[in-house]
């Protein structure tokens, strides 16, 4: 590659101007994932023809990227999109430092944070420590500069338009005829808009030297021969087995007493809401948040004990495990608390964003406890890392897998048809949800068996938000760089049942707006805050 710079400025000058391609005036769409996919094929072309072949165990990595990518157009819930954005960006950053070594399922919380801090150094000095090594490599090799070398052009060319302009100016000036075809170029080239040239021409530069960076540290910075604390720990043990012991048992001896006080009503549902005197809401969000946060800092802690403490024997080794299989244990059986009490939440209230959130959660950290005790046992505690980040992408997958806001729709619904609940179907807030429950909702709108009452709070939600896409799209088409899989299937299915809503009066005279049903009953078309 040193010998032959050109394909590397090259290569990542057409990506730069890619990304002004498909994003300049384009809100986010297919746009993301072409981008990132061409950025991924690009660099393998570019390594592979050095000879520079990827890890078997870094090509793992390409399913988790295609889904994440997929994932930015085809669902709109805000939550699952920035999870698809986040993880998209994750798996290619782990991708491009551990190219060549394939390690990072070894790899400690301290070697992403190291492997991060090199990546974004190499993207800010690689570029220009690769022209001056080129040069070099080229003299020593014998070869001489390439006369297709772009950069004369380029430096000469930024030399002349500003000289050009001025001598132009002053012409135009001397002469009438001289300025009218110079008007005319203007207005063919449109160049009142220079400073948008200038400043899109600039961002170009800047995201081309960036890929080149990248595509730079994955060649030469990615081969993982030393991980951090492989061969001695980053902190070396310095805390005795007596204090830690000590430490560790307290809390478990706490927990413990926690356990079976609640133990009683941990699991007794609505007949301990009677006991207590607790409301629905009262009982099922009271120290749930507490239990989730015991819970984190609790398995903090541990790993930070674990990793300082000194065991100097068999005996003390497993009686420290012991000691830890047990807190984790208690954690279990508190976060199984929380999830019974936002079960009952959810019962009685219904699904939001929030609480769909929370349960997915609750099901992968306990997974990941379970996983904590698994690799205590086996004393194999420097993978917890890559447990949490199983952990992670498992929490980031299962959302789109569920489709949120679809859920959401499709069990609040369901749960009105049942009877027997606190709170009666709230069709204001599917008002606030995105593109991925207009096809649920038109569903059921469809249904026979829905009652006359929820089939006209659905009628009501599918106008209101069928009235507030036509404010926020005002009249505007849409790019195919924008092409969006939701947007697309809520348009199909808003058109399915276009008499309907189109039976439904908008009233904007006052705030907020409502929307009032052939029936005569109005609703509200704004939403408010629902966790």
């Amino acid at each position: 590659m040193k010998t032959n710079p050109n394909k590397l400025w090259i290569l990542v000058l057409i990506l730069g101007w890619l990304f002004d391609f498909l994003f300049w005036e384009n809100p986010p769409g297919v746009n993301f994932a072409i981008f990132w996919t061409t950025c991924l094929i690009g660099g393998f072309y570019l390594l592979l023809s050095e000879g520079l072949r990827p890890h078997r165990s870094t090509l793992l990595l390409i399913p988790l990227f295609g889904f994440f990518a997929a994932v930015t157009f085809i669902r709109a819930e805000p939550m699952t999109t920035f999870l698809a954005y986040t993880f998209t960006m994750f798996t290619l950053t782990i991708f491009t430092v551990t190219y060549l070594g394939g390690r990072w399922m070894q790899y400690t919380f301290a070697d992403f944070i190291s492997k991060a801090f090199s990546l974004m150094g190499s993207i800010l000095v690689r570029p220009i420590g690769f022209a001056a090594e080129s040069r070099k490599a080229q003299a020593e090799a014998g070869i001489q500069p390439s006369k297709y070398n772009f950069m004369p052009i380029v430096r000469g060319l930024v030399i002349a338009v500003p000289v050009v302009m001025i001598f132009a100016s002053l012409l135009a000036s001397a002469d009438v005829v001289f300025n009218q075809r110079l008007e005319d170029l203007v207005n063919v080239f449109k160049l009142e808009n220079l400073p948008e040239y200038i400043f899109r021409m600039i961002y170009i530069l800047v995201i081309g030297y960036a890929l080149g960076g990248i595509f730079l540290h994955a060649s030469s910075a990615s081969t993982d021969e030393k991980l951090v604390g492989e061969e001695k720990p980053l902190v070396p043990a310095f805390l005795g087995f007596i204090e830690s012991s000590i430490v560790l048992g307290s809390v478990v001896a706490l927990f413990a007493v926690f356990v079976v006080i609640q133990f009683q009503y941990f699991f007794g549902g609505t007949n301990n809401i009677n006991i207590e005197g607790y409301t629905y809401a009262e009982y099922a969000r009271r120290g749930f948040g507490e239990l989730v946060a015991v819970a984190f800092f609790a398995l903090m802690m541990l790993l930070t004990l674990s990793g300082v403490t000194r065991r100097e024997t068999e005996l003390q080794r497993k009686f420290y495990s012991g000691l830890g299989i047990t807190l984790v244990a208690l954690l279990l059986v508190m976060l199984f608390s929380a999830y019974q009490r936002l079960n009952l939440y959810e019962a009685a209230y219904g699904f939001s964003r929030l609480r769909t959130y929370t349960h997915v959660f609750l099901v992968w950290i306990g997974l990941l406890l379970i996983a904590t005790i698994v690799l205590e046992i086996l004393h194999k505690e420097r993978n917890f890392a890559f447990a949490m980040l199983i952990a992670s992408f498992g929490f980031a997958a299962s959302l789109p897998i569920l489709n949120v806001d679809a859920f959401i729709v499709n069990q609040n619904i369901r749960r009105e048809l049942d009877g027997e609940v606190a709170v009666k179907l709230d069709s204001v807030y599917f008002v606030e949800l995105s593109d991925d429950a207009i096809p649920p909702l038109v569903d059921a709108l469809r249904s026979p068996s829905l009652p006359d009452s929820v089939h006209e709070k659905v009628t009501a939600a599918l106008a209101c938000i069928d009235y507030q896409r036509e404010l926020q799209r005002n009249g505007r088409e849409y790019s195919w760089q924008s092409f969006h899989f939701s947007r697309v299937n809520a348009d199909k299915a808003l058109a399915s049942v276009r008499s309907e809503i189109d039976a439904v009066v908008i009233d904007q005279s006052e705030y907020p707006v409502k929307a009032i049903v052939p029936s005569g009953v109005t609703y509200d078309c704004s939403s408010y805050y629902y966790d």
